[in-house]
């Protein structure tokens, strides 16, 4: 989206260079602490990574710093009132644990020991968390610094709280219950996340929707133990072939998914939508180098960048049984497994993924795909992640636009990304709309061994938060 933009103001970018030195130091100080989440022996971590931030928060000058804890693993929540009359409140979300590092094999140094490194586009940081998500929250405090030393303001020309959680990357299990219970604490006007990226290095974007998410496991039994393959083949039910039937039945030859009802409350792409999406300077061919695939597949009607961002999805993640050791074993195995997840697009719930499921296994009953002598069941996880959609006229989003404009003096496309997040439920519960301000790129590695983040496009994130508080304040109608 083109909007005219506004030159770069000297002032923040002297200050955010002349800092650069000081922000690499505090930023590879956290990523040394090993918060991974998903691990039960590294909890202990991730509450020291919490008391690290907030020690961080009190020294640039948040009146209010507090760890807050969960049923899990403890959120950072700080706040610094305007001072302002009428002036907005933001959310700013983010999280502070981190992905686990295996294979760490494939890591070319050691996840956390973080180091600063020359490329041919500038300097880059490498360790765990460089760039997800603790680069794109610690990018915030240079930027409240730029945003107080330029303007002579004593405090943020907003009324800002953060809240930066500690299971983002094991699913969020906690988060919603936290926002409810301290609902009150965290009333706002708008929910400003920094956990996204940007389309490419050359293609500056804000992403203004997340998929949601729904994940299973369905199990497959027929006899009581395995058999042998000579002597009942044939005359038993096989769950490993009535597993691999079924599956397949997830789509139909037009790659939709075939489960009752699972369009229904889908929110159709606008002829703007795909405009804008078909906007994004997107190579089909280096896409799929990335993937290391040889073709395109997918729903009939819909572009690869439609698919991958804006359409719901069927997918089996992993399926197993029977023997699957070296050589051969000739057995009806007397069960298989399968793994599937579901992303979700506006308004689906995945509160409805569970009954639609099973009304596709009736189907299959009934049609025969599920034979005689095979009984099925499914777990579910105990919550799924909703979807997340920015209504592309809203104001924040527009201030947001305006401020990654001017920190990257380039036009600013919009975008939508596959994975997801707890953006819903902020939402949802806090009943204000959510904006994403990210800096992460494609090769980032997020989730992967090196993970690491662009030094300079890290600075320009602290620019862009500079420049937002302002323009936020200005255009706010309440």
């Amino acid at each position: 989206m083109s909007t005219a933009i506004e030159p770069v103001d000297p002032d923040v970018r002297a200050h955010v260079q002349s800092r650069r030195e000081e922000f690499l130091d505090g930023l590879m100080e956290w990523l040394r602490i090993p918060s991974i989440s998903a691990d039960p022996a590294h909890a202990g971590e991730v509450a020291h990574s919490a008391e690290w931030l907030a020690y961080r928060l009190r020294a640039a000058g948040f009146p209010t710093v507090e760890v807050w804890p969960t049923a899990g693993l403890p959120a950072v929540y700080a706040e610094w009132p305007s001072g302002d009359d009428g002036a907005p409140t933001v959310v700013l979300y983010g999280h502070h644990d981190v992905q686990p590092v295996d294979p760490v094999e494939l890591w070319d140094s050691a996840p956390f020991e973080p180091f600063v490194r020359d490329t041919l586009h500038g300097q880059e940081l490498v360790g765990r968390g460089a760039i997800d998500d603790k680069g794109q929250v610690y990018f915030h405090l240079l930027g409240m610094s730029a945003h107080l030393v330029t303007t002579g303001r004593t405090s943020p020309a907003v009324n800002l709280k953060l809240v930066i959680e500690g299971e983002e990357e094991s699913g969020s299990p906690s988060f919603a219950q936290l926002l409810r219970e301290r609902r009150d604490r965290l009333e706002c006007d708008v929910v400003v996340v920094s956990d996204t990226g940007v389309f490419s290095r050359y293609a500056i974007s804000v992403c203004v929707g997340m998929r949601g998410l729904m994940r299973g496991e369905i199990s497959l039994r027929g006899p009581g133990g395995d058999l042998h393959s000579g002597s009942f083949g044939g005359a038993v039910a096989n769950p490993a072939t009535a597993l691999a039937r079924l599956v397949s039945r997830l789509h139909d030859d037009d790659a939709h998914v075939t489960l009752p009802g699972f369009y229904d409350k889908v929110v159709e792409l606008s002829s703007r939508d795909r405009e804008l999406m078909a906007a994004l300077p997107f190579d089909e061919r280096e896409w799929l180098g990335d993937a290391q695939s040889t073709a395109i597949h997918g729903e009939r009607g819909f572009t690869t960048l439609e698919r991958t961002g804006a359409r719901p999805t069927a997918e089996v993640n992993g399926m197993w049984g029977g023997y699957i050791g070296a050589g051969g074993k000739t057995i009806i195995p007397s069960d298989a497994h399968a793994k599937l997840s579901f992303r979700l697009v506006a308004d689906q719930h995945p509160d409805d993924v569970p009954v639609q499921f099973a009304a596709w296994l009736d189907e299959r009953r009934a049609d025969g795909t599920i034979p005689p002598g095979i009984e099925v069941d499914v777990e579910w996880e105990p919550s799924g992640v909703r979807p997340c959609l920015t209504p592309l006229e809203h104001p924040a989003l527009q201030s947001v636009t305006r401020a990654m404009q001017r920190a990257f003096q380039s036009d600013v496309l919009y975008t939508r990304e596959g994975g997801s997040g707890p953006e819903a439920d902020l939402a949802e519960i806090l009943e204000a709309p959510v904006v994403f301000l990210g800096v992460g790129l494609p090769d980032d590695r997020i989730h992967a061994p090196n993970e690491k983040a662009d030094v300079e496009f890290l600075l320009r994130g602290a620019e862009a938060a500079a420049y937002l508080w302002n323009d936020l304040a200005a255009t706010w109608v309440r």
